[in-house]
């Protein structure tokens, strides 16, 4: 393998875009469209893609993470039925009372606090002041959850469901006028 394939392949395992990799291995290519055929060709060339998987085994074995978990994760995500988030009476479920694969397609959570119901009294040394003894918080929760489109998305990549199809639209019409009038 040669420097240029071995810089490509190293740049090629940061984000996985052959041609951003080939344009930075390669840096005399400065069109996008050759870029990113060379960089394809170059993924099917046998030692690139041996140095490649087995990089890619160091990386699985250094961080603990496989491919199987980040499909299944995206699996979780993809997957994930919103109404998995509330009771049976139609209240929202708190996170502690939601299974491990619901809660996962949660990104976020954010409570809103309202000042609610307060019971009062009336100050008994019969000034105008009025004594709060006791407060009711309303509390408003909103979760948002992950990207169902893009997890799809990505796991439909992952199993080459979607294969972009360049269509070259540029055909030339020739239209020929005939006059058949008699005059």
């Amino acid at each position: 393998m040669t420097d240029a394939q071995k810089r490509f392949c190293d740049e090629y395992l940061i984000d996985l875009n052959a041609t951003r990799a080939y344009k930075i291995a390669y840096p005399n290519c400065k069109k996008e469209e050759t870029a990113a055929q060379a960089g394809s060709r170059l993924l099917r060339n046998v030692k690139v893609k041996e140095y490649i998987e087995s990089e890619q085994k160091k990386i699985e074995e250094r961080t603990q993470i496989t491919q199987d978990m980040v499909v299944q994760e995206l699996a979780k995500i993809g997957f994930f039925n919103i109404k998995e988030i509330y009771n049976t009476n139609g209240t929202l479920k708190s996170i502690k009372d939601m299974n491990d694969d619901v809660a996962r397609a949660i990104a976020s959570v954010k409570t809103l606090q309202k000042a609610g119901a307060m019971k009062i009294e009336v100050d008994p040394n019969g000034k105008d002041n009025v004594i709060p003894i006791e407060h009711i918080p309303e509390q408003t929760i909103e979760y948002k959850t992950n990207d169902k489109v893009k997890a799809l998305e990505l796991l439909g990549k992952h199993l080459g469901m979607f294969n972009d199809v360049n269509v070259n639209m540029k055909n030339t019409v020739v239209v020929e006028l005939v006059d058949d009038v008699n005059e």
